[in-house]
């Protein structure tokens, strides 16, 4: 469906490099909103469904400098943050510029534990 509203606003999604990252609940209005924006963009992403799982809310919370509200995102490793400082990075044109970085060009010397 996305793909079609795409088309009908004569909108065509770019071709992000980035390694995008979105803890979620299912149910979370603000999770639903930042990952609409992603969508939208054309933005590939991998999404962490935590509801009602402790422990990765936990390895989230570590992952987010102690944040424990959802949604919690990451590019190229780095924390953005939740909806409203995904939709302001938008709003400046920051979020394009992030997107367009290569997960490669980045230091990620990190792992991640499957949630």
């Amino acid at each position: 469906m996305l793909k079609s509203l795409l088309a009908l606003f004569g909108r065509k999604p770019q071709n992000y490099q980035a390694n995008v990252e979105i803890y979620t609940w299912q149910t979370c209005p603000f999770c639903i909103r930042a990952k609409m924006l992603l969508g939208w963009k054309g933005v590939k992403f991998t999404e962490y469904k935590i509801d009602g799982d402790e422990q990765a809310r936990n390895q989230m919370a570590k992952r987010a400098n102690g944040c424990r509200s959802v949604p919690e995102i990451f590019i190229n490793n780095e924390h953005i943050g939740g909806c409203d400082e995904l939709y302001a990075l938008d709003k400046t044109g920051e979020l394009d510029q992030k997107l367009m970085q290569s997960a490669n060009a980045c230091d990620l010397n990190w792992s991640v534990e499957s949630v």
